[in-house]
């Protein structure tokens, strides 16, 4: 490994999470299982609306989550973001140091972007996402040197949301390119290819070694709904090097030059499956670290996706945390130890 694991280029958000019913999400005419940018006033609508009910909060974002989990796992890692003037800002720092992730946040004059998560009754999550200074993201941000000393740059869907925070992970990547760092895409929800298809398909065929998605994305991308996961996961792998396609409950399928290879996923109750995802793609960005095959890391991956649904929380804390290198020490003998 570099003296960086991965460099990681994200949106920290506070996450503030509530239960709501299916009915409730009707009404606010959100689409469930989906990311959803708001403004000031949806948001503050939406937090009125649960203002009566349990919340808790915690440090989040698609790419913190991964970071998170990557640090609890023993990689070396690195945050690059934009957060506020403001207390959320000050404690979403203390909190990104207090799990052993290194910062290279930069801190703008404004509101730290908030993320309220509403839990269906299935576990599934909603997210209605306020940037705030998040915009600000922008090419001057990118730590260069870094990028050149991680083995893996990791960006997700997300950073195409404005030109500022595209451009600069467009930057990141081009630095990766003039060195030996791997550039993993997480395509990260529908609604990002919905917005910026063309553009994700011509970053994974030019720029990208790894791409993750889950099967909605995949078929998205690929304009072909009736396609199995492992259909999906062998046709992106022939525009790239590795492809990942996740299938929920139903397991994950990696392939490498168009041939797939199913991973079935551990049968758990999900509680909340925010981060899922993240979580995912943490374990396989491990799994590779630890130079296992990309079937072996899939496989890792699946085992840390199961553990973060059955709590409540996109992040592990406590035990949980703990006990992440142990169950990576079972799938990946050459796992380190924090």
């Amino acid at each position: 490994m570099g003296s960086v694991s991965v460099y990681g280029i994200g949106n920290p958000l506070i996450d503030v999470l509530a239960d709501v019913s299916d009915a409730e999400l009707d009404e606010l005419a959100l689409h469930k299982g989906t990311m959803h940018l708001v403004d000031d006033a949806a948001a503050d609508h939406i937090l009125e609306r649960i203002s009566e009910r349990e919340k808790s909060y915690a440090s989040g974002g698609a790419c913190p989550n991964t970071m998170n989990t990557l640090a609890a796992l023993g990689a070396t890692v690195t945050l690059s973001g934009c957060i506020g003037t403001d207390e959320l800002g000050a404690l979403y720092a203390r909190g990104l140091a207090g799990d052993g992730v290194q910062s290279d946040l930069r801190v703008e004059d404004g509101p730290t972007g908030s993320s309220i998560v509403l839990v269906s009754p299935d576990g599934e999550r909603t997210m209605c996402t306020r940037l705030g200074v998040c915009r600000r993201y922008s090419p001057e941000a990118v730590n260069h040197e870094m990028v050149r000393a991680a083995s893996y740059l990791y960006f997700t869907g997300y950073m195409w949301d404005t030109e500022a925070q595209k451009a600069a992970v467009t930057a990141a990547i081009e630095t990766a390119h003039r060195s030996e760092t791997a550039v993993v895409f997480d395509v990260a929800d529908p609604m990002a290819v919905e917005r910026s298809r063309d553009a994700f398909l011509k970053l994974i065929e030019t720029e990208v070694t790894v791409v993750l998605a889950n099967r909605d994305e995949a078929r998205m991308l690929l304009d072909n709904q009736g396609l199995s996961a492992a259909d999906a996961a062998g046709q992106l792998s022939r525009r790239t090097r590795i492809a990942v396609v996740k299938d929920g409950a139903r397991g994950s399928c990696v392939a490498v030059d168009g041939h797939a290879v199913s991973v079935s996923a551990q049968r758990v109750t999900a509680v909340d499956t925010t981060g899922a995802g993240d979580s995912y793609a943490a374990g396989f960005i491990f799994g590779l670290l630890s130079e296992s095959s990309p079937a072996d890391a899939a496989r890792l991956a699946s085992q840390i996706a199961a553990q973060i649904v059955r709590q409540r929380g996109a992040q592990f804390a406590g035990e949980a945390r703990r006990t992440l290198n142990s169950t990576a020490s079972r799938y990946l003998p050459q796992a380190v130890t924090p």
